[in-house]
């Protein structure tokens, strides 16, 4: 066999699906953001001076000390049972009053994601989501090969007047994806009336909805929301109609690969059997560090700081692009996250503007990679949560100058 042969080997056994699998654009830049000059503001990294470092080396020492075997053996595929009761706990005073049994751990959000994509999608079935939408969601579900149905926004996030219309015209879409709170990527907030539309449609038209937010702790200015999740449980008695995502990855430390779903009671069992064969359990040490370093109030002590540092970088961004972009830019202002979405003027591309940009030692992500298919050529997604004010400042008279030029 020839040497070209055997290096096609597995390229020619890839399933068709395999096939549909992308590269992250975020994932791609972030080799680009470790030159030391260059200033980035395209991962969606929180800010490492954030991270409760002391706590959690001292939540790891009692773990192997107190409970070793717990932490270091295999563990139930649903999640370390202290944790998943505290969790409950603190949903419940978040109007999500669950039974525990009904919240699953996963390996960040991120999993859980795909175990939806999973048990949710056949080839060509539709999937709602919001345009522009998370990228990681697409990249979980492409492989199981939907048809992406876009729903557009606007400053009061996903339109329900457009879905309304989709649904009356018999559209009957698997499931809607949402980020309600402080979107990724356009920091926009899915508003009161709206979630409540939104909830009403789903009991009208049996639509099941699954509520991504990893980012609703993290508000900076505005009035608090209710999650959709709570809204449902609130019509109904329990979760009918919603799956709602969260994660310790912004609140704590994304290295942790610490995520739970709070799951309709019927769809549980099929959630943890998908899971089982992925990864036997989200990572034991992880879920009891997690739990040892939260159960004694770290995230009531720590997320004020976490909302200062970025409220702080928010502000100065804002401040910044109001100071430095040409007329005809126009921007989010998130109430909270650790994003904003940038629109140029039409006649722009974001693409070539990354180029100019890069030259000038600053980085982003284009918009176009949020769309399921296709568009936003002329869009941005820029993160505040991870640079310095300064390099903040200094990032976008960078920018500034890369659009006159």
């Amino acid at each position: 066999m020839t040497t070209e042969a055997l290096d096609s080997l597995w390229l020619d056994s890839l399933a068709s699906a395999a096939h549909t699998l992308r590269s992250s654009a975020i994932r791609d830049l972030l080799k680009l953001t470790e030159q030391p000059h260059m200033i980035s503001f395209a991962g969606g990294l929180p800010a490492p001076q954030c991270f409760p470092i002391e706590e959690l080396a001292l939540a790891s020492e009692r773990v192997l000390v107190e409970r070793p075997l717990a932490a270091l053996q295999y563990g139930p595929t649903e999640g370390y049972a202290p944790l998943r009761e505290w969790l409950a706990a603190r949903m419940a005073s978040q109007a999500m009053p669950l039974p525990f049994e009904q919240l699953i751990l996963t390996s960040g959000s991120q999993q859980a994601l795909d175990l939806l994509g999973k048990l949710l999608i056949d080839d060509g079935a539709p999937v709602l989501v919001e345009e522009p939408t998370y990228l990681g969601a697409l990249q979980a579900w492409r492989p199981y090969r939907p048809r992406f149905v876009g729903l557009p926004m606007d400053e009061q996030g996903l339109r329900t007047d457009v879905l309304a219309q989709m649904l009356d015209e018999g559209l009957r879409p698997r499931f809607l994806y949402s980020v309600s709170s402080f979107q990724n990527p356009t920091g926009v907030t899915l508003s009161r009336q709206r979630r409540e539309e939104l909830i009403a449609l789903a009991a009208r038209y049996r639509l099941p909805i699954v509520e991504d937010d990893p980012y609703g702790e993290l508000r900076y200015s505005g009035e608090g929301l209710p999650t959709l999740a709570a809204l449902d449980i609130a019509a109904h008695g329990t979760l009918r109609h919603v799956v709602y995502l969260s994660t310790f990855s912004k609140t704590l430390a994304p290295g942790l690969r610490v995520g739970w779903a709070l799951l309709p009671a019927t769809l549980v069992p099929r959630f943890v059997q998908a899971k089982q064969g992925i990864d036997l359990h989200t990572s034991s040490l992880s879920q009891a560090v997690a739990y040892e370093a939260s159960r004694d109030g770290l995230l009531d002590r720590h997320t004020p700081i976490i909302i200062a540092t970025y409220r702080e970088r928010r502000d100065v961004m804002l401040a910044s692009l109001a100071a430095a972009m040409p007329e005809g830019v126009r921007w989010t202002r998130p109430e909270g996250g650790m994003f904003l979405w940038l629109s140029l003027p039409d006649a722009y591309d974001s693409v070539v503007l990354l180029e100019q940009a890069i030259e000038q030692q600053v980085a982003f992500v284009p918009g176009s990679s949020f769309f399921a298919n296709g568009g936003g050529a002329n869009t941005a997604r820029l993160n505040f949560s991870y640079p310095s004010p300064e390099r903040i400042r200094e990032g976008i008279g960078r920018l500034g100058a890369a659009l006159q030029r």
